[in-house]
């Protein structure tokens, strides 16, 4: 294993959002979400999208309109505002990663997700590290934006790093991206800047050339994201060393 990938990275199941289910009243990202995965024993991963004021909000949108009533950009309101919003018609809120973290209170792994535009802007990364760097329980970041992984092999060198990828890249998101950026994340061209500790990959697209070398060559653990039936199980078992899954209780 790769020398700052611990043995907690690979233990437990991770659960994607937190235990969620909207069906329940728990919404994905919220203190609810981490008390029922604290109570099942699984790691948690989650989402942290920038308020207006810089503050690192537990959020997986760009946008708020599709889990609150309100409608703009996340990071257009402050993050008093957005700790008043509820979410998903419960009474959960959008909760600060600070506030996440208090709720886990290191009782088990949590793997944090800096969300980015890919445009060099390192303040919500910066704010993160400040965030977890005191914290005293198990805990790991990643991001699909390789300047962000960078960044934290220079900020956080003692805190596991990883870069989610995946091979097949049709989201939107990728669009402004020229196809030589794009080869570039599917092909981990960035590993020399980056150096990730462990690689998250989606589960569709394994087995895959990157994934197969980074855990035979370089020993780092490869997470498949998001594992919501059983042949996508199968196949995160066969190819990777751990599962980020949802919908389910492995």
């Amino acid at each position: 294993m790769a020398p700052n990938a611990p043995a907690w990275l690979t233990a437990r199941p991770i659960a994607h959002r937190g235990l969620h289910d909207r069906a329940a009243g728990i919404p994905e990202n919220t203190l609810a979400a981490a008390r029922a995965a604290v109570a099942a024993g699984y790691a948690i991963e989650c989402d942290v999208q920038p308020s207006a004021d810089g503050e690192a909000m537990v959020f997986h949108d760009e946008a708020l309109g599709r889990l609150t009533e309100a409608s703009q950009p996340i990071a257009s309101r402050l993050a008093s505002e957005l700790g008043t919003l509820t979410v998903a018609g419960t009474p959960e809120r959008i909760p600060t990663l600070s506030a996440l973290l208090a709720e886990i209170a290191g009782r088990v792994p949590l793997v944090v997700e800096i969300k980015s535009h890919y445009s060099g802007d390192l303040t919500l990364t910066r704010r993160v590290v400040g965030t977890v760097k005191g914290y005293d329980g198990p805990v790991a970041l990643k991001s699909f934006d390789p300047g962000i992984v960078a960044a934290l092999r220079e900020l956080a060198p003692d805190i596991p790093r990883g870069i989610v990828a995946e091979t097949t890249q049709d989201d939107p998101a990728y669009a402004p991206m020229s196809e030589s950026a794009r080869r570039a994340l599917s092909d981990l061209l960035h590993f020399d800047e980056t150096r990730p500790d462990f690689l998250s990959w989606r589960v569709d697209d394994l087995p895959c050339a990157p994934t197969y070398l980074a855990r035979l060559l370089g020993g780092r653990p490869v997470m498949a994201w998001t594992v919501r039936t059983e042949a996508q199980r199968r196949n995160a078992r066969a190819n990777a060393d751990q599962m980020v899954f949802e919908g389910f209780r492995p």
